[in-house]
């Protein structure tokens, strides 16, 4: 079973692919979305859950999303239609990093794939340049809460603690203006579903070829997750501005 394929299904009992609730995504939505029509933009949507729930929210609202996996892709146009928001959806398929667009966004979302962008600073350059003058950002970023083991700073990456995040991403030029750290219930939740699942899917197939290599993923994750990086791992999602002195720096001003 190829990786795209291994995350597929180990998300299909959580489809917004971070530690998240429903309430706090419900919320982060509510302080970032424009309030009547605006244009939206997932760099990285995969299943393009937070831009299903984007527009089934806000009815005039209209929505982009890109992703290199032209399968999860499949499967948020198909949500689409199911939801009855397939018109007012655009999705691309491609690298979010070398994404381009006409126009600029009212919000711009990346959410657990600041990876794809080589870290959060690069991620927030690549969101100011599609931004909207007055427009928000929504990112989500791993951090650590306490100081990690060898294994899981080779695990998760050399990620900063909460107030040193804060400080990179207003020392780049931005204001956060809401913010919600995940509840060890939300982070304990997202890492049971994504265990969970690929067992289940696992055990539901034994004669699947793929079967004994997605148990055995499964249980490799959740001996790291519960040996390595349980204590010391935590996940922020920032909603931002850009700052006074950088806001005539965004839109169609920094694709010049």
């Amino acid at each position: 079973m190829d990786r795209e394929e291994m995350s597929r299904r180990a998300h299909a009992d959580h489809p917004i692919a971070a530690p998240l609730d429903d309430d706090a995504v419900r919320g982060l939505l509510e302080r970032a979305l424009p309030p009547g029509d605006g244009r939206v933009l997932d760099l990285g949507c995969g299943g393009g859950e937070w831009l299903l729930r984007a527009l089934t929210a806000r009815p005039r609202l209209r929505a982009e999303g890109v992703d290199l996996s032209e399968r999860a892709l499949a499967d948020a146009r198909r949500a689409a239609h199911r939801l009855g928001v397939q018109d007012r959806l655009v999705l691309h398929t491609g690298d979010a990093a070398r994404f381009t667009a006409p126009d600029a966004f009212d919000l711009v979302l990346c959410v657990g794939a600041t990876h794809a962008f080589g870290g959060l600073p690069s991620t927030l350059a690549a969101a100011r340049r599609h931004l909207a003058p007055g427009g928000r950002v929504l990112v989500g970023e791993g951090f650590w809460e306490r100081e990690p083991s060898a294994e899981a700073v080779a695990l998760l990456g050399d990620l900063d603690d909460l107030p040193a995040t804060l400080d990179r991403v207003v020392a780049d030029g931005w204001t956060p203006v809401h913010g919600h750290v995940s509840t060890r219930r939300e982070l304990d939740d997202y890492e049971w579903a994504w265990t969970g699942a690929l067992a289940s899917w696992a055990l539901d197939h034994p004669g699947h070829p793929d079967s004994r290599e997605a148990l055995e993923t499964a249980t490799a994750h959740r001996d790291e997750w519960l040996r390595a990086y349980r204590d010391s791992f935590g996940f922020v999602c920032l909603v931002l501005r850009p700052a006074p002195d950088r806001a005539g720096t965004d839109g169609a001003a920094a694709r010049d």
